[in-house]
């Protein structure tokens, strides 16, 4: 984007701000640069709006025909909108968006030129796919790929470009992107939920996921983070020794907002606002400098698109803000990482939350029915939803007393609980006239009130029902939500149809009535997926030897976690679900592997540069620099010089002995990594980076941050903590 173009987008936001602040209505910017249902009904004609709709609420394919409609029509309101360009925006395997720009621009007959958009370009694209990973689904050589409209997420002008998200498919038609297996894992959600809803409401005909996520990270001063090249290449501080002051006092957390990032905040805000991100809440997090910002709950895919969106805007405001946005999930030391919490719920066509009680018995029991249902899912695919949050930059913050445990465990609280051992306890088969009774009234009919009492929340809890959603909390600030979103869509969809098939045939087979057959199969899911119900405190020991006993899963690192995805049970989960082929599921797993090693390789050799280039040269100057001092003393003082300079002597002898062990550990890891490099199949590459590389990172690391704090300030190269964490 141009400097001038930029200028001129933070020139209008300040017209924007003041109009707001006259107004009080930011809801009259929402969604003006993107091409919504606002903008169909204006633009299109009404077979074309009619094929668009029937697309998104039913995934019928729109005819070509209809395609150069919708093309012709929205190219039209694009360069209204001052867009020169399209693009189509895809999630390629590298976890952030791709595009490649094309102009609205072609040449006739005779040397005229028109603007061009048809229903080609909007339904296909052809991007090279060669340098994209692929997890060996395409080789090097193989550069064809296509990328698809999605029509469920509107296409949008940024800059001036028509952005338009779609899928991104091999030429033999494998995923190559997050967001295909995404919408496959959606619609499986909607098929299942939508056939068990109908056991409560017969008018339901389509199930929404829907995700709020809330998004965290950090601001540092742009000239700052320049001056810190671990920062820049790794995103995270690989050295630096903790501030006196970090987040001790919890004074930042919810404290006033520094000018600076609330002027950041106000361009972000407008900027999301015309872009359809309906943001929300903004405010200080627990560690200095930061933040959170959170959106409205919006159907799942589009909310994945949105983040996504969100966090590429967020990169430009703050270049223009002279900030430098820091998603990684742990940046510093010693103080808190960033999450990206994904609240989770379902939403029927009716205008239902179906995991939000309601004022009858019934409803009360849909609720149950999802909400044990989603614990059930859970229970049986732990390890594989663990697996969906893996990253070699989220292990820094998994655990660390910041963030939920690697153990996977579910929250409900102590009212919930005590409903879920009255229905256990419920009796197999018919019940009688007085059974139903207090269970529909005494149980079932009081959840509302319990709910609005249970104020409580574990805030160690990977997994917590808070209300009338789950909230997975587990996820790191980088990570793409739809990698979250595949798989706990997919594994609840699995369970409500096994759900429904029980049910089915305890009506037919047993000639039970719909709500005993319903009491019946959840009374079994209650029993059976007990191990995974956790209140207590996930970072404790005994939990860590609860959980061992209860045979749930402890995978602290990437590799460990990843080797879940190519299981029978994963491959044929994911089959039978019709969300993805044993080759892509594998393909991902190569993927996440390789990625996992790179990110450790690039640290080492980061690592190899800081301790050669910075830490040694400088610690090796001020140590010259006391010697100096001493054989000065000497030469005054004589043989008295040694009572004077044992404070110099000591810190010269305590400079040489970490320079010493800084040596040795850099040389090892070094040699580490080499042998490391050799190996060629992914997985024993990746266990060498995590168990025979990464373990001196924090031998280097430490001592590292001792010669910080012994070399003179002036003398040290790097920018501190101190200087880093505080914004003026």
């Amino acid at each position: 984007m141009s400097t001038q173009r930029f200028d001129a987008i933070i020139q209008s936001n300040t017209r924007v701000r003041t109009a707001v602040k006259e107004t009080g209505r930011r809801s009259e910017l929402f969604a003006v640069n993107v091409f919504n249902d606002e903008r169909m009904l204006q633009y299109l004609t009404k077979d074309a709006l009619a094929s668009v709709k029937s697309a998104i609420f039913s995934g019928s394919k729109i005819d070509r025909k209809i395609a150069d409609q919708v093309a012709e029509a929205m190219k039209g309101w694009a360069i209204s909108m001052g867009a020169t360009h399209y693009t189509h925006w895809f999630q390629p395997l590298t976890g952030a968006t791709a595009e490649k720009h094309d102009a609205f621009f072609d040449l006739l007959p005779g040397g005229r030129a028109l603007e061009k958009f048809g229903g080609g370009q909007l339904v296909q694209q052809e991007p090279d796919a060669s340098s994209f990973p692929s997890g060996g689904i395409r080789n090097t050589f193989e550069a064809r790929g296509y990328t698809a409209w999605d029509p469920t997420s509107p296409a949008f002008v940024y800059d001036t470009t028509l952005c338009i998200p779609t899928v991104f498919v091999s030429y033999t038609g494998e995923a190559l992107d997050n967001k295909a297996p995404l919408l496959r894992a959606l619609g499986a959600m909607d098929d299942a939920a939508t056939a068990v809803a109908k056991y409560f409401d017969k008018n339901v005909s389509k199930v929404n996921a829907t995700l709020g996520w809330e998004q965290e990270y950090f601001l540092i001063d742009k000239a700052l983070a320049h001056s810190r090249p671990d920062l820049l290449m790794t995103g995270r501080t690989l050295i630096g020794n903790s501030a006196a002051k970090g987040q001790q006092l919890d004074d930042h957390y919810f404290g006033v907002i520094p000018q600076r990032a609330i002027g950041f905040m106000k361009d972000l805000e407008i900027e999301c606002t015309r872009l359809g991100i309906p943001v929300k809440t903004r405010h200080n997090e627990v560690a200095p400098n930061q933040f959170e910002l959170a959106p409205v709950f919006e159907e799942a895919n589009l909310a994945v698109d949105h983040n996504l969106l969100l966090m590429d805007v967020m990169d430009k405001i703050a270049d223009k803000h002279h900030f430098k946005v820091l998603f990684h999930e742990k940046p510093f030391a010693g103080i808190n990482g960033s999450g990206k919490h994904n609240n989770w719920s379902l939403a029927t066509d009716t205008g239902i939350n179906l995991l939000s009680p309601g004022s009858t018995p019934m409803k009360n029991l849909q609720f149950l029915t999802f909400f044990i249902n989603t614990i059930k899912a859970v229970d049986s695919y732990e390890e594989l939803l663990r697996s969906s949050i893996a990253s070699a930059s989220n292990d820094h913050r998994l655990g660390a007393n910041e963030a939920p445990p690697a153990i996977l465990s579910i929250f409900i609280g102590k009212q919930l609980s005590e409903v879920l051992d009255e229905l256990e306890g419920v009796s197999k088969g018919k019940l009688s006239p007085q059974e139903k009774t207090e269970l529909k009234l005494n149980v079932v009919g009081k959840i509302p009130e319990i709910l609005l009492d249970n104020t409580d929340r574990n805030r160690t809890s990977p997994f917590a029902f808070t209300g009338n959603k789950f909230e997975m909390r587990g996820v790191g600030s980088k990570t793409n939500c739809a990698k979250p979103m595949t798989v706990l869509n997919t594994i609840a969809a699995k369970q409500l149809v096994a759900f429904k098939k029980e049910v089915d045939a305890l009506i037919n087979k047993k000639n039970l009535k719909k709500d005993e057959a319903i009491f019946n199969v959840l009374r079994e899911y209650i029993k059976t997926s007990k191990r995974i119900r956790f209140d207590g405190d996930g970072y404790s020991e005994a939990w860590q030897k609860e959980a061992k006993r209860r045979k749930l899963s402890n995978n602290k690192t990437t590799p460990e976690a990843l080797k879940v995805l190519t299981t029978k049970e994963s491959l044929d989960l994911f089959k039978s679900m019709k969300v993805m082929s044993e080759t892509e599921v594998r393909a991902r797993q190569e993927v996440e592997l390789e990625a996992y090693i790179m990110h450790v390789q690039i640290e080492g050799r980061v690592y190899g540069q800081l301790v050669y280039n910075f830490v040694i040269p400088s610690a090796v100057d001020y140590q010259n620099k006391l010697l100096t001092n001493v054989l000065g003393m000497k030469d005054v003082y004589g043989a008295a010089h040694k009572k004077l300079s044992e404070g110099q002597l000591a810190i010269i002898e305590s400079i040489a002995e970490h320079l010493t062990d800084l040596k040795k550990k850099t040389d090892i890891m070094t040699d580490a990594r080499r042998k490391a490099n050799k190996l060629t199949d992914s997985h024993k590459k990746a266990l060498a980076y995590c168990n025979d590389v990464k373990p001196y990172f924090e031998e280097i690391r430490l001592n590292c941050d001792k010669l910080e704090k012994l070399v003179d300030n002036k003398v040290w190269p790097l920018t501190k903590y101190q200087e880093l964490l505080f914004i003026k």
